[in-house]
């Protein structure tokens, strides 16, 4: 429940007023049940005519609010006032219009009851939307916050798991038992109240039973909270299956693998369904224990009250007793939900340990809480930089110095996995350099602000990275006041307006899911326009064009020679004919820079970088 109670903190502040509107209305659906359960009392007695007369009215005087005693009197003197009126109707109309008088009340005290009753439960529908609504946003805002590291630990398909399955779990187990446990601890107190009034023994010996039933349900509980977490585990591990069946699709067909995928989905599919069963098991065991547990109590209570009534010091009588226990049994059902309700958020509580792993997870890249304002007029300086991607992994990259300045085209090649992608992932800071420092005209980029430091960038890496939106919206990615114009100029110069105006819609067409509908030149074009658009003074090419075919690349490289005229790019190439003209040339081999110079001095020192060529290339420099 201590989670429960956070959850409330963390999330329910923006929604208080319904929260008091709700308790509020709750107070007084509970005073006016006691006051209908009342009515029971001298209908009782007209029926079984064991009815005393009350002749004296007592007036109210001497009423202090803070005393205890004071309130004891009004609400005898109430009593005996009401007790007063019914003999008087019975004296002068008769028993049986008594009867119709006390039906009539009764019924528009159940109105005004469940009246306010509705009250409570609709002030509670904001709150149970909105604060779904607010998890859901809160999921999606960390998500775009958190850095590249944490995703890298992450399952896809768990945190989709998390954001779908774990929200919709609080859903309707945590959100949907708010009014539960709102309304009926109210309910619960004041009948109590209510019940210690009449007779404190009887209402003591009920407290001596009631933590037994606590203890109990309470067992059950915990278990249930731990299977929970198991079964949300279990269900985004399938959400992972699924998620890696939809990208490998081609390479399941292609390799006649679609048994090993279904035996192995089958497989978790039915280990997740015997957890389930086993969690809804305990659940459903909540509402048959709770109300064999309350008939108990309600045995014992009834052998107890009558043996406190057959006794000559008995302080209550019959129909007074009969009211108690009307009171006593109202009182099982709202236990009863709680017991149920808390069993709801035991096993909704798992789901928010899950969640909490991303909204509590904490980014690594922090903005400094002064940043330093800087202009790129000068250079970018990588200097004496290490990084390796966690303590216990091996470095990535070792001691990189390089210095890259304005307006010139620098290359980084080296075999796969030497580190040249991982260089340029930290100049925009998606992950932060273990040692040493990346300086732009001198000033640390951890000490610059990082949406101005992304802000000098424009990125152009080997998978194109669209949206599942129109042509339009993804050149104007980052842009959304970008006139059309803009737009046409952008794809212009990235020779991407000849095909867009060729499809049904022109730029107002929809490319599918990750751009599906369009050719990986295109896709990639599409990618350099939204580049062009931004318009950034510093360019960061990864690969762009090692995944397209002779023809789109010849396309891709035109616009990408387009993009990079007077810029400072960064290139990161496993095609050496794309660099010959590069500035600079580096040659990064197992995280060191061994070689850097221009192409014609590369080849001259039959190095490293000579060796990749040779290997692209004959001797007579002709492609293979």
């Amino acid at each position: 429940m201590k989670q429960f109670i956070q959850l409330i903190k963390r999330f329910a502040p923006p929604y208080k007023w319904y929260v008091v509107w709700s308790v509020i209305s709750n107070i007084f659906a509970a005073i006016l049940s006691l006051m209908s359960f009342y009515l029971i009392m001298p209908i009782l007695k007209i029926l079984f005519q064991i009815d005393k007369a009350v002749t004296d009215y007592w007036p109210i005087e001497g009423f202090s609010f803070f005393s205890i005693s004071a309130w004891k009197h009004l609400i005898e003197t109430l009593n005996h006032n009401f007790g007063y009126y019914v003999s008087d109707i019975i004296a002068t109309q008769g028993p049986s219009v008594a009867l119709v008088w006390l039906a009539v009340f009764l019924v528009v005290m159940t109105g005004f009851k469940v009246g306010v009753t509705y009250m409570g439960l609709f002030a509670i529908i904001p709150l149970r939307t909105g604060v779904v609504r607010d998890i859901r946003n809160q999921i999606n805002d960390k998500i775009t916050t958190l850095d590249l590291s944490f995703f890298s630990e992450e399952r896809k398909g768990d945190i989709l798991a998390r954001i779908s399955g774990d929200v919709g779990e609080i859903e309707s187990s945590v959100i949907s038992s708010i009014d539960v446990l709102l309304k009926n601890p109210v309910m619960i107190v004041i009948y109590l109240g209510a019940m210690l009034f009449i007779s404190w023994q009887l209402t003591a010996f009920v407290f001596l039973l009631l933590p037994f039933a606590g203890f109990v349900m309470g067992r059950v509980g915990k278990t249930l909270k731990r299977k929970s977490y198991e079964s949300q585990v279990r269900w985004g591990g399938l959400m992972s299956m699924v998620e890696e069946t939809l990208s490998g699709l081609r390479i399941i067909k292609a390799f006649n693998a679609e048994n090993i995928i279904r035996k192995r989905f089958s497989q978790a599919n039915n280990a997740y369904r015997k957890l389930l069963m086993r969690v809804y098991g305990r659940q459903q065991l909540a509402h048959p224990m709770s109300e064999f547990l309350g008939t108990a109590t309600i045995a014992i209570v009834l052998w107890y009250g009558g043996s406190l009534i057959l006794s000559a010091q008995s302080s209550i009588d019959a129909s007074t007793f009969i009211y108690y226990l009307v009171i006593f049994y109202s009182l099982i059902n709202p236990i009863k939900e709680v017991s149920k309700a808390a069993y709801a958020v035991q096993k909704g509580m798992a789901s928010l340990t899950r969640i909490d792993k991303i909204l509590l997870a904490e980014n690594q890249i922090k903005n400094p809480e002064h940043p330093v304002a800087t202009a790129f007029d000068h250079e970018i300086t990588f200097k004496d930089v290490w990084f390796r991607y966690s303590e216990d992994t091996p470095w990535v990259l070792k001691g990189i110095n390089l210095v890259v300045p304005k307006g010139k085209t620098v290359a980084l090649v080296g075999q796969s996995g030497s580190g040249k992608s991982t260089m340029v992932d930290l100049l925009p800071r998606f992950y932060d350099v273990s040692k040493g420092a990346i300086l732009v005209d001198g000033v640390d980029i951890r000490d610059m602000d990082i949406h101005a430091l992304r802000g000098l960038m424009g990125n152009v890496n080997q998978e194109a990275i669209l949206f599942n939106d129109t042509v339009r919206s993804n050149i104007a990615f980052g842009h959304p006041t970008a006139t059309d114009q803009q737009v046409k100029d952008a794809a212009m110069i990235a020779n991407a307006d000849e095909f867009v105006c060729q499809m049904p819609e022109g730029y107002e067409t929809n490319i599918g899911d990750r751009g599906s509908k369009l050719s990986g030149g295109q896709r990639q074009r599409l990618s350099i326009a939204r580049a062009v658009l931004k318009n950034p003074p510093i360019l960061i090419l990864d690969e762009a064009t090692s995944a397209l075919d002779t023809t789109s690349e010849q396309l891709v490289q035109l616009s990408l020679e387009k993009l990079m005229e007077g810029r400072t790019s960064i290139v990161v190439a496993h095609r050496l004919s794309t660099i010959r003209r590069a500035d600079v040339i580096c040659t990064i081999h197992e995280g060191k820079i061994v070689e850097q110079g221009k192409h014609e001095e590369l080849i001259a020192l039959n190095g490293h970088y000579a060796k990749l060529y040779s290997m692209q290339f004959g001797k007579d420099g002709g492609e293979k």
